[in-house]
């Protein structure tokens, strides 16, 4: 991986690490539209000043949009979800591995 690919494998890390992000993300993956009210409850918890904050982030990012029946994935949103789920699958498999050597 070059340098360049480090800063932005950087860069997302850091967003997806904020508190929440990921599971505002992970909200909205059903590719429904949600009212900020309805993204609250979804997400669970989340304070409607933080939710707002990581929705901006999450605009600003261009992962979430904003239209006239909610918020969405933007199609950089659905895409990393995508990629996400191979994540979820080695954690699953690798996991796995992990009992089996106890």
């Amino acid at each position: 991986m070059s340098a360049k690919d480090n800063v932005a494998v950087n860069a997302l890390f850091d967003l997806l690490e904020s508190r929440y992000a990921m599971r505002v993300l992970w909200a909205l993956k059903d590719g429904h539209p949600q009212t900020f009210r309805l993204l609250q409850d979804s997400v669970g918890g989340i304070t409607p000043n933080t939710l707002n904050t990581r929705l901006k982030e999450l605009r600003a990012a261009s992962l979430v949009g904003h239209g006239d029946s909610g918020y969405s994935l933007t199609s950089g949103g659905t895409d990393l979800l995508k990629r996400m789920s191979d994540l979820g699958a080695f954690a699953t498999k690798w996991t796995s591995a992990k009992a089996k050597k106890k």
